[in-house]
């Protein structure tokens, strides 16, 4: 062997090593990155940063993570649990879903409808920038992983609305992911839509794979969506067709759930076509 050689080899495993080394740095570092800011035994606390008002019953709050880089850490499809006191200073807990992924770091957000009567509500109407909300999580039985179905239909009622935007915006945000979104949304009012702004941008953004038909029961004067009640109709046109290769979900009010499922059910959709959050 020359002087050359021995230099090409001593060149050839020094740029192996460079490689190996930032090959590891890089997956070190990203498994790093994923580790989740809550914990599923414990409650958490996080501090509110920002308050929107977005209707007059219906804000989004921002809460950030214990750093810049810190991502919540749940899996897609999944929910967290928010510990907070009623009008009565009773403790209560209810779940709900971050309408953020992972792929917002440093905070989370939720969009969140406040009823009259509801003792969370209660807690979430008092709240001020700089409060703390105690966090549990994850939780859920639902977990996604792309390409798990070619297509998914989706049926949602009010509030229902967020772990269908959660899962949706997952898939169509993925550019490896090329799972069809079908989403039917209900509502009474055309104000009672939550997330219309972000749901039309992704229609927008994603023609050929997001597909979404609002229907109200109560709809404004030129309204060319669905009114009345999401019937087998909409259902036949507005989903795709019943084969082992779709999943409809379904999150809505309890009467509307039940609805949907006779309405599934005859359809022709299976028991393992249908998941209801």
């Amino acid at each position: 062997m020359d002087l050359l050689e021995a230099k090409e080899i001593q060149v050839g495993l020094a740029v192996t090593a460079v490689v190996v080394i930032a090959t590891a740095a890089y997956l070190y570092s990203s498994k790093k990155s994923k580790v989740g800011s809550i914990d599923p035994e414990n409650f958490r606390d996080f501090k509110l940063v920002k308050k929107t008002q977005l209707s007059h019953n219906v804000a989004k709050f921002r809460f950030a993570l214990p750093t810049p880089t810190s991502v919540l850490g749940l899996p897609i499809g999944q929910h967290i649990s928010c510990r907070g006191k009623d009008s009565q200073g009773e403790e209560v807990i209810k779940p709900y879903t971050p309408t953020t992924l992972d792929t917002d770091v440093g905070y989370f957000e939720l969009v969140i409808k406040m009823y009259p009567q509801g003792r969370m509500s209660h807690h979430f109407r008092e709240m001020r920038e700089g409060d703390y909300m105690s966090v549990r999580g994850p939780k859920g039985r639902f977990k996604y992983q792309p390409g798990q179905v070619g297509a998914f239909g989706m049926l949602a009622g009010g509030s229902g609305i967020t772990p269908m935007f959660q899962v949706a915006r997952a898939i169509l945000e993925n550019p490896n992911d090329n799972t069809q979104v079908h989403l039917i949304y209900a509502n009474v009012t055309y104000d009672d839509i939550l997330l219309k702004e972000e749901i039309d941008r992704l229609a927008t953004n994603y023609p050929g794979r997001f597909h979404v038909y609002y229907v109200l029961n109560q709809p404004p004067e030129e309204w060319t969506g669905g009114v009345g009640f999401v019937s087998k109709e909409m259902i036949q046109t507005h989903c795709p067709a019943p084969t082992s290769d779709v999943k409809i979900l379904r999150c809505g009010p309890p009467p509307m759930n039940k609805a949907m499922a006779g309405h599934l059910d005859a359809l022709g959709y299976s028991s393992e076509m249908q998941f209801q959050f």
